[in-house]
């Protein structure tokens, strides 16, 4: 290799490593400035190097002045090219990032709206035009995912919220009554009023008995919601616990004259919190018998289908009101306008749901011609 070639790949190499420091101590200078300025100096440094080394190479040649001409208005288009680009792109890249902005701004929006005076934060669509690149498009679409699951969040947890009030002025409500009376009851031993202070021990009883019940309900619904279940799983035969629920309940049937049917075919075996599936159900089946007038009659149907046992509840109630459907599974709501204060607390169906929820399994319930299904699917592994 000759001295020329060497002078020249050695001028090169110092224009390149000299235009490239100066370029990044810009970039350095402009980090807090505009992206568009950022990409054109990225632009130009790799040209401006090129120039910079091909005038140091020109003038040592001794290359003519004509020649000298042509390579320099050939560097000099191409600075502008890459101006151009640079601009171009900069602000293209500046125009998506304003997008994920306004997606992050969206996202804070769910919170700030969720629980104004406006109600919770509007759906809206992501902004037109086509980002700048796949990654950001990418990014924009996951944004609007997290947007919308926050808000589904916020609506659940603004509905709990609801019905968490509900159920404490319910309780409250509930709570009063018998404790009054219990009082009474107190009072009226104290003083020697009652004729049968053995009546009177057996009201005390029942009255306790019913809170005490309100209260485990209550407990149940709390540690459902509010923890994974610590109870030992074990395979179980949902057979034999429609077995146990109905026969619990047949006297209470029998009483109200209430048929009770069961169709249980095969174990329905599946892996769960025994005691746990066994209230959900007894809350269906009692549901179920309350409801229904006398004479009519309600169905208990297991089945197992595609790796899942489903149980069946139908009743002859006459049916839910379709403007009720949506609230039957939430907490504290009570369908009756009229009922005995104390009789229940309206978390019977919600304990159900948190029953199959921590099963990994569903429940719901449908209009028949006669009343209403309840259907609870529970996976069979």
């Amino acid at each position: 290799m000759n001295a020329d070639m060497w002078f020249m790949l050695s001028a090169t190499a110092v224009s390149c490593v000299g235009v490239g420091a100066l370029g990044l101590l810009a970039l350095r200078a402009l980090r807090r400035h505009s992206i568009v300025l950022s990409l054109v100096v990225c632009a130009l440094i790799p040209v401006i190097a090129v120039i910079v080394a091909v005038q140091v190479n020109v003038r040592a040649m001794f290359i003519s002045d004509h020649d000298a001409d042509v390579i320099a208005i050939v560097s000099t288009t191409a600075g502008v090219l890459a101006v151009l680009i640079g601009v171009v792109m900069g602000r293209r890249l500046a125009a998506g990032s304003r997008m994920v902005g306004r997606g992050l701004s969206r996202l804070t929006e769910v919170y700030e709206n969720a629980d104004g005076d406006g109600g919770p934060a509007r759906r809206r669509r992501s902004p037109g035009g086509r980002p700048v690149s796949a990654e950001i498009a990418q990014l924009t679409t996951q944004l609007d995912d997290v947007r919308r699951r926050l808000e589904e969040s916020r609506n659940r947890e603004r509905a709990l919220e609801t019905g968490r009030r509900q159920l404490l002025v319910a309780m409250s409500h509930d709570l009063r009554t018998p404790l009054a009376g219990l009082r009474a009851l107190a009072e009226g031993l104290e003083d020697g009023l009652l004729d049968d202070p053995d009546a009177a021990y057996a009201q005390i009883r029942t009255t306790v008995e019913r809170m005490t019940a309100m209260v485990d309900d209550l407990f149940e619904l709390s540690r459902l919601q509010g923890m994974p279940s610590q109870r030992a799983r074990a395979r179980v035969s949902v057979r034999e616990i429609i077995e146990d629920v109905t026969a619990e309940a047949l006297a209470a049937a029998r009483a109200r004259g209430v048929r009770l049917d069961v169709d249980a075919g095969g174990r329905l075996p599946m892996r769960g919190d025994g005691d746990a599936l066994a209230r959900a159900l007894s809350n269906l089946v009692a549901n179920a018998v309350r409801y229904t007038p006398s004479g009519g009659s309600v169905r208990v149907t297991g089945t197992a289908r595609n790796g899942e046992v489903s149980v069946e509840v139908a009743d002859d109630c006459g049916g839910i009101p379709e403007e009720h459907m949506p609230r039957v599974f939430d907490t504290g709501w009570r369908g009756e306008p009229q009922r005995s204060p104390g009789e229940h607390a309206g978390l019977g169906l919600a304990i159900v749901r948190g029953v199959a929820d921590s099963h990994g399994g569903t429940v719901s319930v449908r209009n028949t011609g006669r009343g209403c299904a309840f259907e609870l699917v529970l996976p069979a592994g």
